[in-house]
C-alpha cells in the first residue's frame, strides 16, 4: 500500500474520488516511477510522492514526482505543451537546444539559455532570456526596443549587481516536467489561470547540475536583456561575464520565481 502518496484536493477534484482512492490504496499507483521533475527513480511505498496532473485543452496526464521536488497539484498547459510533456515522460522527446517562441504581438522570438549562477557561495538555477530582435510595445511598430520597460511593468527589477538575489515575482512560475523545461508562466488576464509567457517548441533539456540546484532551491532566477546584450555563451563563466556587462550598462532585469503550481514568496 503506497502510504507515502499525496493526492491534493485540486487533483482529487479533477480525477474524482473513486480514482483518488484507487491511487491511495495502490490499485492504480505505480510500483516505481521516474520523478517528473528530477527524473530520478521514486517508490511510492518508501518515498513521499506527489500526484501531478497536467491538464490541456483535450487531454489530461497524471504523473508522479518526489514530494520534495513538486507538491501535488494541477498544472494547466496548452495541448502542445502537454503532448511535449508526454513525449518527455515516455522518452520520445529529442533533447532540446535553444527553443525560441514567437512573442505575441511581435516578429521577434525569445531565446532562453539555462545556466548556474553563483550568488553568496551557492549555485542558483537561472534562465537568461534574450530576444532575436527589438521588441515593440503591443499596438506600435517601433522602432524603439521596449523589452525591458515591458518587463519592468510586469514586476521585473533592474539589475545593478549580479551578486544579489533577484526579487521574487508573484504569480509567475517555471514549468519543469519530466526533468525538462517547458514554459515560463505568467498570470492570466483578470485573475485567470496562468498562461505561457514563453514556451518551448520542444522540451528544453537542462543539465543534471541545473536540476539538482532547482530541486534544492525550488526557485529559478530569470534574467532578461535586450537583443545583442548577452549572445550565445558556451561556458557559464562567460555567461556570467556577459550578465555583469549587461548589468553595468543598465541592460538587465531579473526576477526569481518558483516551479509551476507553487506560490511566490
Amino acid at each position: 500500500m503506497p502510504r507515502m502518496l499525496d493526492v491534493s484536493d485540486e487533483v482529487r477534484a479533477e480525477i474524482g474520488d473513486e480514482e483518488a482512492e484507487r491511487l491511495l490504496t495502490g490499485d492504480d499507483a505505480p510500483r516505481s516511477y521516474d520523478c517528473t521533475s528530477c527524473r530520478t527513480p521514486g517508490d511510492p511505498e518508501t518515498d513521499r510522492t506527489s500526484t501531478v496532473l497536467f491538464v490541456g485543452e483535450e487531454t489530461a496526464v497524471l504523473a508522479f514526482a518526489h514530494a520534495g521536488c513538486i507538491p501535488s497539484q494541477v498544472v494547466n498547459v496548452s495541448e502542445e505543451q502537454l503532448q511535449g510533456a508526454v513525449r518527455s515522460i515516455t522518452g520520445d522527446s529529442p533533447a532540446g537546444g535553444q527553443s525560441p517562441q514567437n512573442v505575441p504581438g511581435g516578429q521577434a522570438v525569445l531565446g532562453i539559455t539555462s545556466g548556474l549562477v553563483l550568488i553568496g557561495g551557492e549555485l542558483h538555477p537561472a534562465l537568461v532570456v534574450e530576444p532575436t530582435a527589438p521588441i515593440a510595445r503591443p499596438g506600435t511598430t517601433g522602432p524603439g526596443d521596449d523589452f525591458l520597460p515591458l518587463l519592468i511593468e510586469q514586476g521585473f527589477i533592474p539589475v545593478t549587481d549580479t551578486a544579489e538575489l533577484p526579487t521574487p515575482l508573484s504569480g509567475w512560475s517555471v514549468l519543469l516536467a519530466a526533468g525538462q523545461l517547458h514554459a515560463v508562466l505568467q498570470p492570466g488576464a483578470e485573475g485567470g489561470g496562468q498562461v505561457a509567457w514563453w514556451q518551448a517548441h520542444q522540451a528544453l533539456s537542462v543539465t543534471d547540475g541545473w536540476r539538482a540546484a532547482v530541486n534544492k532551491t525550488q526557485r529559478v532566477l530569470i534574467y532578461a536583456a535586450p537583443v545583442g546584450s548577452i549572445g550565445q555563451q558556451p561556458r557559464e563563466d562567460l555567461l556570467r561575464d556577459a550578465l555583469d556587462k549587461a548589468a553595468a550598462g543598465g541592460k538587465l532585469v531579473a526576477a526569481s520565481m518558483p516551479l509551476a503550481g507553487t506560490t511566490g514568496a
